[in-house]
This record gives structure tokens, C-alpha cells and sequence, in this order.
């Protein structure tokens, strides 16, 4: 299977995942606004986080038909940022992308501003006993691949 045809694949599942959800009508009725360059490129941000996320949880769990982890982390992230990941679990023997050792129950997702043409959306995790965490996703305004993904800053 290409990668053109895989990330339609992947798209698609991803949209109606978030269809089935009600989680893309906030997003949906926003794309539909008036066109504004800031609204298009919060818009296009958040989704593109959110379809990381929702592929690569299901990629986890094994329910992504189409593409494993790694095809996924390779699909929406810089290299740069994937090989700092797979470090990243090396020394924590945990999972990267949600860092934890499990999968989360949920998550939210939110546009948190931008500058320096990269923009800030914040993943929130919710676990089994219900405590939140954060992560911090870093993307580039100009539609490129998630250049950073952290905790929060301290």
C-alpha cells in the first residue's frame, strides 16, 4: 500500500473516529467560518495533532488497520523529533508519544497560541483513575510535520 493511499486510509478512519466521537463538530463549524488565515491555521493544527494522536493510540492497541507506531510516528513527525522520541523511551522504558507505560482512557485536544511560525496544542490524557496529563505538541504553521512533543513546561 503507498503512503498517499495509506494516509487517505488513515485520514478517513481518523474522521470518522472523531465523527463517531462528536469530537469534530468544534472543528468542522470552525473550517466552515469565514475564511481567516489565524482560524485556517488553528483549524488545520489541531486536526493535524489530533490525527497523530487517534492513529497512533490506535496503532497501539492494535485497531489501525493500516499502519503500525512507528509507520505513524513516520507519517506526522519530523525524524529529528522521532529518533529524540525512541530516546526518550529508551531511558524511561515507557511509552513516548502518551508517556506513560499504558494507553489513556480519553483525551482532549486545544489550540494553545502561537509565534516564531510554530504553533502550541496541548493534549490532555485522562487515565483509568481519572487524573489528567498534559503533553505539549510544537507545529509548524507553514502544514509540516509535529516538530516537538514534551511535558509541559515547569
Amino acid at each position: 500500500m503507498t503512503a498517499k493511499i495509506r494516509r487517505t486510509a488513515a485520514i478517513a478512519v481518523t474522521t470518522g473516529l472523531l465523527l463517531a466521537a462528536g469530537a469534530a463538530a468544534p472543528v468542522l463549524a470552525a473550517a466552515s467560518a469565514p475564511p481567516g488565515v489565524e482560524q485556517t491555521r488553528r483549524v488545520d493544527v489541531v486536526q493535524r495533532v489530533t490525527a497523530f494522536y487517534d492513529q497512533y493510540k490506535s496503532a497501539v492497541e492494535g485497531t489501525n488497520p493500516y499502519m503500525n507506531p512507528e509507520e505513524v510516528r513516520a507519517e506526522f513527525l519530523t525524524p529529528e523529533l522521532d529518533a529524540r522520541l525512541t530516546e526518550w523511551a529508551n531511558e524511561n522504558q515507557a511509552d513516548p508519544v502518551f508517556r506513560a507505560q499504558n494507553v489513556p482512557q480519553d483525551r482532549s485536544v486545544r489550540y494553545e497560541g502561537s509565534g516564531a511560525s510554530h504553533a502550541t496544542v496541548i493534549v490532555t490524557e485522562y487515565w483509568g483513575s481519572g487524573s489528567p496529563t498534559e503533553v505539549w505538541y510544537q507545529v509548524p504553521l507553514d502544514g509540516g510535520r509535529i516538530s516537538d512533543l514534551t511535558d509541559p513546561p515547569q
